[in-house]
Protein backbone atom coordinates (compact mmCIF):
# COMPACT_ATOMS: atom_id res chain seq x y z
CA UNK A 1 0.00 0.00 0.00
CA UNK A 2 0.99 3.31 -0.80
CA UNK A 3 1.80 6.01 1.40
CA UNK A 4 -0.62 8.30 -0.60
CA UNK A 5 -3.32 5.63 -0.18
CA UNK A 6 -2.87 4.34 3.42
CA UNK A 7 -5.48 5.58 5.78
CA UNK A 8 -4.82 8.53 7.77
CA UNK A 9 -3.14 8.61 11.23
CA UNK A 10 -5.71 9.38 13.89
CA UNK A 11 -4.08 11.67 16.83
CA UNK A 12 -4.33 10.95 20.57
CA UNK A 13 -6.78 12.54 22.12
CA UNK A 14 -3.96 14.84 24.01
CA UNK A 15 -2.60 16.06 20.60
CA UNK A 16 -6.23 16.98 19.72
CA UNK A 17 -6.77 18.97 23.19
CA UNK A 18 -3.03 20.72 22.31
CA UNK A 19 -3.96 21.25 18.73
CA UNK A 20 -7.22 22.99 19.68
CA UNK A 21 -5.52 25.04 22.44
CA UNK A 22 -3.69 26.68 18.84
CA UNK A 23 -7.08 27.83 17.85
CA UNK A 24 -7.72 31.88 18.80
CA UNK A 25 -11.59 32.36 19.34
CA UNK A 26 -12.59 34.26 16.16
CA UNK A 27 -13.79 37.01 18.31
CA UNK A 28 -11.18 37.47 21.02
CA UNK A 29 -7.90 36.31 19.56
CA UNK A 30 -6.47 36.28 22.75
CA UNK A 31 -7.83 33.63 24.03
CA UNK A 32 -8.24 29.80 22.59
CA UNK A 33 -10.91 27.91 21.98
CA UNK A 34 -9.56 25.94 25.11
CA UNK A 35 -9.01 28.49 27.24
CA UNK A 36 -12.45 29.96 26.49
CA UNK A 37 -14.00 27.22 27.24
CA UNK A 38 -16.34 26.02 24.32
CA UNK A 39 -14.84 22.81 23.77
CA UNK A 40 -17.08 19.85 25.22
CA UNK A 41 -15.87 17.14 24.17
CA UNK A 42 -13.11 15.50 21.92
CA UNK A 43 -13.03 11.82 20.40
CA UNK A 44 -10.98 10.02 18.72
CA UNK A 45 -11.85 6.84 16.37
CA UNK A 46 -11.39 6.21 13.03
CA UNK A 47 -11.53 9.99 12.35
CA UNK A 48 -11.71 13.12 15.34
CA UNK A 49 -15.04 14.21 16.63
CA UNK A 50 -15.21 17.63 18.57
CA UNK A 51 -18.01 19.24 20.29
CA UNK A 52 -18.28 23.00 20.84
CA UNK A 53 -20.32 24.49 23.49
CA UNK A 54 -21.47 28.35 21.98
CA UNK A 55 -20.90 31.41 24.37
CA UNK A 56 -24.25 32.98 23.38
CA UNK A 57 -27.54 31.30 21.46
CA UNK A 58 -26.99 33.01 18.20
CA UNK A 59 -23.41 33.86 18.42
CA UNK A 60 -22.29 35.29 14.30
CA UNK A 61 -19.02 33.87 14.92
CA UNK A 62 -19.87 30.05 15.20
CA UNK A 63 -19.02 29.13 11.39
CA UNK A 64 -15.59 30.63 11.75
CA UNK A 65 -14.72 29.29 14.93
CA UNK A 66 -16.12 25.78 13.41
CA UNK A 67 -14.33 26.35 10.37
CA UNK A 68 -11.12 27.28 12.10
CA UNK A 69 -11.19 24.07 14.77
CA UNK A 70 -11.55 21.74 11.24
CA UNK A 71 -8.75 23.78 9.53
CA UNK A 72 -6.07 23.45 12.26
CA UNK A 73 -7.45 19.54 12.95
CA UNK A 74 -6.82 18.80 9.29
CA UNK A 75 -3.15 19.69 9.50
CA UNK A 76 -2.99 17.69 12.50
CA UNK A 77 -4.12 14.71 10.82
CA UNK A 78 -4.55 14.69 7.17
CA UNK A 79 -6.66 12.88 5.57
CA UNK A 80 -8.71 12.21 8.83
CA UNK A 81 -12.51 12.63 8.95
CA UNK A 82 -13.09 15.46 11.33
CA UNK A 83 -16.14 16.11 13.02
CA UNK A 84 -16.63 19.19 14.26
CA UNK A 85 -20.44 20.47 15.44
CA UNK A 86 -22.07 22.84 18.21
CA UNK A 87 -23.75 21.07 20.94
CA UNK A 88 -26.07 22.35 23.52
CA UNK A 89 -25.59 19.58 25.90
CA UNK A 90 -24.72 21.94 28.92
CA UNK A 91 -24.48 25.90 28.69
CA UNK A 92 -21.45 27.54 28.05
CA UNK A 93 -21.03 29.59 31.34
CA UNK A 94 -17.84 32.18 31.99
CA UNK A 95 -17.10 30.13 34.78
CA UNK A 96 -15.55 27.73 31.85
CA UNK A 97 -12.75 30.30 31.23
CA UNK A 98 -9.40 28.85 31.99
CA UNK A 99 -7.13 30.85 35.01
CA UNK A 100 -4.99 31.11 32.00
CA UNK A 101 -7.65 32.39 29.85
CA UNK A 102 -8.63 35.00 32.35
CA UNK A 103 -4.92 36.03 32.70
CA UNK A 104 -4.77 36.59 29.05
CA UNK A 105 -7.93 38.55 28.39
CA UNK A 106 -6.91 40.82 31.37
CA UNK A 107 -3.49 41.62 29.79
CA UNK A 108 -5.45 42.21 26.55
CA UNK A 109 -7.60 44.62 28.04
CA UNK A 110 -10.76 42.86 28.20
CA UNK A 111 -11.78 42.40 31.73
CA UNK A 112 -12.12 38.30 32.71
CA UNK A 113 -15.57 37.28 34.50
CA UNK A 114 -15.05 37.02 38.36
CA UNK A 115 -14.59 32.93 38.58
CA UNK A 116 -18.37 31.93 40.07
CA UNK A 117 -19.47 35.40 39.93
CA UNK A 118 -22.01 35.58 37.69
CA UNK A 119 -24.81 35.88 40.21
CA UNK A 120 -23.04 38.52 41.57
CA UNK A 121 -22.49 39.86 38.39
CA UNK A 122 -26.51 39.95 37.49
CA UNK A 123 -26.87 41.41 40.81
CA UNK A 124 -24.27 44.42 40.61
CA UNK A 125 -23.51 44.93 36.70
CA UNK A 126 -19.39 45.80 37.64
CA UNK A 127 -16.59 44.53 36.28
CA UNK A 128 -12.91 44.95 37.52
CA UNK A 129 -10.92 47.02 35.25
CA UNK A 130 -8.73 45.13 33.19
CA UNK A 131 -6.14 48.19 33.31
CA UNK A 132 -6.16 49.37 37.06
CA UNK A 133 -7.55 46.84 39.05
CA UNK A 134 -10.44 48.91 40.09
CA UNK A 135 -13.52 47.79 40.79
CA UNK A 136 -15.02 51.49 40.75
CA UNK A 137 -16.50 50.81 37.16
CA UNK A 138 -20.13 50.94 35.84
CA UNK A 139 -21.98 49.36 33.12
CA UNK A 140 -21.57 51.97 30.06
CA UNK A 141 -23.30 49.64 27.15
CA UNK A 142 -25.18 46.52 27.88
CA UNK A 143 -24.72 45.52 24.10
CA UNK A 144 -20.70 45.56 22.95
CA UNK A 145 -19.61 44.85 20.08
CA UNK A 146 -21.16 40.91 20.20
CA UNK A 147 -24.01 39.79 21.87
CA UNK A 148 -22.08 37.79 24.46
CA UNK A 149 -19.98 41.25 25.63
CA UNK A 150 -20.65 44.54 27.25
CA UNK A 151 -18.63 47.47 27.35
CA UNK A 152 -17.95 49.17 30.81
CA UNK A 153 -16.12 52.53 31.52
CA UNK A 154 -13.40 52.72 34.64
CA UNK A 155 -14.10 55.73 36.83
CA UNK A 156 -10.47 55.63 38.34
CA UNK A 157 -8.18 55.42 35.30
CA UNK A 158 -10.63 56.45 33.02
CA UNK A 159 -10.42 53.43 30.28
CA UNK A 160 -13.41 52.32 28.43
CA UNK A 161 -12.97 48.17 28.58
CA UNK A 162 -15.37 45.22 27.36
CA UNK A 163 -16.31 42.25 29.71
CA UNK A 164 -18.35 39.15 29.52
CA UNK A 165 -21.62 39.17 30.12
CA UNK A 166 -22.96 37.17 32.99
CA UNK A 167 -24.06 33.58 31.87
Amino acid sequence: MSAASSPAAIPTVEAVWAALAEVPDPEIPVISVVDLGVVHRVAVGTGIAVELLPTFVGCPALDVMREAVRTRLASLAPGATIDVRFTFAEPWTSDRITAAGREHLRASGFAPPLPGGAQLLQVMPHATCPYCGSRRTRLENAFGPTLCRATHYCDDCRQPFEAFKPV
